[in-house]
């Protein structure tokens, strides 16, 4: 098998694993589809918001393995070519966001993300994981992380690594998560983003964006923290 297709073969198995979206089928288990309630986002925030911390934990787990399997196994297959791991994970990102049989609307991708640099620069992870914590407590929008992280990711891992293409694929993640958020930027210019504080004292910002909170439904309509 050709050098060429290996990388084509990779990329659709990245794609295809990022597909996976524990939280829409989690949703659906209850009968819903989460991105019709809380956020409208398919990610573990709004998993925390519609079904508690546990399920929002397990969910944001899930997809950090996946992107983070891709992007091991990618490197094992093809170990001398920098970009792979880079590519693997950013295919995978780009299927959590797109996911086909979701009509192309999953999440926006932080947790992918996160599994992304895991498996590319361990080290890297640490230092860029306290940073994002800083940054949401800090300005207590949750939706800065990926947008900042991503960018700043992609720079460092680019130069480090001496590897333009590295670089520019990593960008095109970059891209993408921005243009996700777009809306929360515009949701904070009008003071109707939710807060990070969101995650741990749910009823009170409910109260500040003048929202309904149900124990059982989470938010009748709350704006996406993710």
């Amino acid at each position: 098998m050709s050098e060429f297709i290996t990388v084509i073969l990779i990329m659709i198995m990245s794609y295809v694993i990022g597909n996976f979206n524990l939280s829409y089928f989690l949703s659906k288990l209850k009968g819903y589809d989460i991105r019709q309630h809380g956020s409208g986002n398919a990610g573990a925030s709004n998993v925390v918001i519609m079904m508690g911390k546990k399920a929002g934990i397990i969910v944001a787990l899930t997809d950090i393995f996946k992107a983070f399997l891709v992007c091991t196994l990618a490197m094992k297959i093809l170990p001398d070519r920098v970009f792979i791991g880079p590519l693997a994970g950013t295919c995978a990102i780009l299927g959590h966001i797109f996911p086909f049989y979701m009509n192309f609307r999953g999440g926006k991708g932080l947790a992918s993300l996160g599994g992304t640099i895991l498996a590319l620069d361990p080290k890297m992870f640490v230092v860029l994981l306290a940073i994002a914590v800083v940054l949401a407590v800090v300005t207590n929008y949750i939706c800065v992380v990926p947008m900042s992280i991503s960018v700043v990711f992609a720079i460092v891992y680019g130069y480090t690594r001496q590897s333009i293409a590295s670089f520019l694929i990593l960008m095109m993640a970059a891209v993408v998560i921005n243009l996700k958020h777009i809306e929360n930027i515009k949701r904070i210019k009008a003071g109707t983003e939710a807060h990070f504080s969101l995650l741990w004292d749910r009823k009170s910002e409910a109260e500040r964006l003048g929202k309904v909170y149900d124990g059982e439904k989470g938010y009748e309509k709350v704006e996406e923290i993710n």
